[in-house]
């Protein structure tokens, strides 16, 4: 990273510590796992989601500002909540989640309006029997988690007053026209490009190759264990998470149309190749952790320095779908490798990585390979395993799933009572904050309760002031375009700013649907029941069927150990490239996993200080390290010495060991090692004094 002109500090001094201990997003995991992720994401606005929820909303609100017809509030917030709902993915999976969606919406509104008369007595138990089958909707997917948290909220409205057999008709069917209505317009009318959010999740993955590459060579010429532990959970843990995200949409995308089209085939070898760099530059950070003399620090930060800006252009390119000059790109490539020295590794490594950059800049030219055919394994799942395969797989309490179901049926008995005993305008925001914010786990829902109420509170104050501006209903209705674009296009930014943009939309429309009430008297009684449901939320976490996170932390730490003896085996032996890659992809997955429970557990209450945890957190750091260790020695080729068969068996057989939680551990080999084990040995050896420090050794 070359030093401004207008700055005499070396680059190296100044991202470092400002990357050890920082926050992370949703998107970007941070370096310190006790840190809640709840940074702004600004790569998360997306205006034409925006304009189209905008849109879908507006038109119908102008529309009854119009013609006065009140039915069309009804459709004008189904087509609001069924943007909720639209997550993205493939056409067809939305199509079935929005229809849905919009069906069973109108049968809730207009069947519990009509049972509404009848007290909490005949209320409650179908209510919460609804509430439980939405909450336990997300063992589908994400798109249907959404669909069923939305649900909780159309149940709520629905109890806020009685509705004959007429009206409970006319509602259920203007509520499913509005819902259907948006749903045309984002799959139909204003359908955006099936395939642009996987390409931007490849592009996404590039990027952060280009983020990592900047890390390490700024640790190249600065760096500390804890720099390269925080290297490794934030950009490591995230280039892992970003190519499994990817991966994911691609082939959701391929099963919805059951075959591998020329632009998924061409988005799987992008992401392909930049796993391979990935692991690449996995091996060169233990390079570079590893040495102690400047010249070869040197050499690595001069690889990554030239790097860098190849991985943005190619990265912009996918993005952007855009045309790559791979003929200008070439020199740049080919210096990738020069003037390493003597560096056979490093050299090795670095050629490597240049053969897949050619591969990925050839990918982002018009001529570049693009393969089809069918997917591999026949597509799409039959409906029935599609739908009762996860409804049986996590019908068993160990399921985080179920429980969250159990706790949000049960924790929403007594406050729908209360709200139906002492009903009022908007006493139902009580019921939709605790489903809403209650989480599988308590540290989401400890982030979640945060988020809320603090934009719950930030946007009320900014909805009640510009309901002062707005003083007649053609203005209100006319405010609330805007309000409602910029809301949506704020969806993934961060779920705080989210609430925090949409809350002046929801103070306004409560004034165009519910006259009489003022501004402020809205916005503080949505921040007063906001503030008691999260709280109600996150203690409900706490006592009822809570899942102790140490136990999460041992359970994912096994796993990990388990999956790195494997990795050992594998590499060590000389096992076969296709192998290598599955095994190293399932470590990186299972490190993730690890610091996610490390993450939850040191948010929850006490938890964070369990000697358990505290060991595990040391472990994961290790187990980082043997992962690249075993990363260089599947590049540069492991030791092929008979006398060393020895320490690769006590290697390989330690890690299953206590993956194991065996009593006796194997026994140390005396004799010489090869250079190249020394550092697996030493890694090895301070997992076991971690886990085991009764049975530490120490090596010579």
């Amino acid at each position: 990273m070359p030093v401004s002109p207008r700055s005499s500090t070396p680059p190296s001094t100044v991202p470092i510590r400002r990357r050890i201990g920082a926050r992370g997003s949703l998107g970007r995991p941070g370096s310190d796992l006790a840190r809640l992720p709840i940074a702004l994401d600004p790569r998360g606005i997306s205006l034409a989601e925006g304009v189209r929820a905008g849109f879908a909303f507006g038109v119908v609100i102008l529309l009854e500002a119009w013609l006065h017809w009140a039915p069309l509030l009804s459709m004008a917030l189904a087509a609001n909540l069924a943007c909720f709902c639209d997550t993205g993915g493939p056409i067809r999976l939305r199509l079935r989640v929005l229809t849905a969606f919009s069906v069973l919406g109108g049968l809730i509104w207009g069947g519990f309006g009509l049972v509404q008369p009848l007290g909490p007595v005949v209320v409650v138990p179908l209510a919460c029997a609804v509430i439980f089958a939405c909450a336990y909707a997300r063992v589908w997917s994400v798109q249907a988690q959404a669909a069923g948290n939305v649900l909780v909220v159309v149940l709520c409205i629905a109890l806020d007053r009685p509705l004959g057999p007429e009206q409970a008709g006319l509602t259920a069917l203007m509520f499913a026209a509005g819902g259907l209505w948006a749903t045309f317009l984002a799959l139909v009318l204003w359908r955006l490009h099936p395939y642009r959010p996987a390409h931007r999740a490849v592009a996404e993955v590039w990027h952060g190759l280009a983020r990592l590459a900047g890390d390490l060579e700024a640790l190249a010429t600065q760096g500390e264990a804890a720099a390269f532990d925080g290297h490794a959970r934030a950009h490591r843990r995230g280039v892992r998470a970003g190519i499994e995200t990817a991966r994911a949409l691609i082939l959701d995308l391929a099963r919805s149309r059951e075959r591998v089209s020329e632009r998924n085939a061409q988005a799987l070898l992008r992401l392909e190749t930049a796993e391979q760099i990935f692991s690449g530059l996995i091996a060169v950070g233990e390079l570079i952790e590893g040495r102690a003399e400047p010249a070869g620090r040197a050499r690595a930060e001069r690889f990554l320095r030239r790097l860098r800006p190849l991985l943005v252009v190619i990265a912009r390119a996918i993005r952007e779908d855009s045309h790559v000059d791979l003929a200008r790109l070439e020199p740049a490539i080919a210096r990738l490798g020069a003037d390493l020295g003597g560096d056979a590794t490093l050299a090795r490594l670095a050629e490597r990585v240049a053969d897949r950059v050619r591969i990925g800049a050839k990918l982002a030219t018009a001529e570049g390979y693009r393969p089809g055919g069918r997917l591999e394994g026949g597509g799409s799942l039959p409906w029935r395993a599609r739908l009762v395969g996860p409804l049986a797989a996590n019908f068993t309490l160990a399921s985080a799933n179920l429980r969250h179901a159990i706790r949000a049926s049960v924790v929403c008995a007594p406050a729908l009572a209360a709200t139906l005993v002492w009903s009022g305008p908007f006493t139902h925001w009580l019921v939709m904050t605790v489903v809403l914010t209650m989480q599988p786990f308590y540290a989401a829902t400890w982030q979640r309760a945060l988020e809320r109420i603090g934009g719950t509170v930030l946007g009320g104050l900014v909805g009640a002031l510009l309901a002062q501006v707005a003083t007649t209903p053609l203005l209100q209705a006319a405010l609330i375009l805007p309000l409602s674009v910029v809301g949506f296009a704020a969806r993934q930014v961060s779920y705080g700013f989210f609430i925090a943009c949409l809350t002046p939309l929801l103070v306004l429309l409560i004034e165009v649907i519910e006259p009489g009430h003022s501004s402020w008297e809205i916005a503080g009684m949505r921040a007063l029941f906001t503030g008691l449901g999260g709280l109600i939320a996150v203690v409900s976490c706490l006592v009822l069927w809570p899942i102790w996170e140490p136990d999460q932390v041992r359970k994912e730490l096994r796993r990990s150990i388990r999956l790195h003896a494997d990795f050992a085996r594998a590499v060590l032996g000389g096992g076969d490239e296709t192998a290598l890659a599955a095994l190293a992809r399932g470590t990186g997955i299972a490190l993730n996993d690890l610091e996610a429970a490390l993450s939850r557990a040191l948010q929850q209450p006490r938890a964070g200080h369990h000697p358990e945890v505290e060991a595990a957190l040391v472990a994961d750091a290790t187990l980082r390290r043997i992962s690249a260790r075993l990363t260089v020695l599947r590049h540069a080729g492991a030791p092929a010495r008979p006398e060393d068969r020895a320490w690769e068996g006590w290697i390989t057989e330690t890690l299953a060991a206590l993956a194991e939680d065996r009593r006796e551990l194997p026994a140390r080999p005396d004799g010489a090692r090869h250079p190249a084990l020394a550092r697996l040995v030493g890694q090895v050896e301070l997992l076991i004094g971690t886990l085991r420090p009764r049975e530490a050794v120490t090596g010579g």
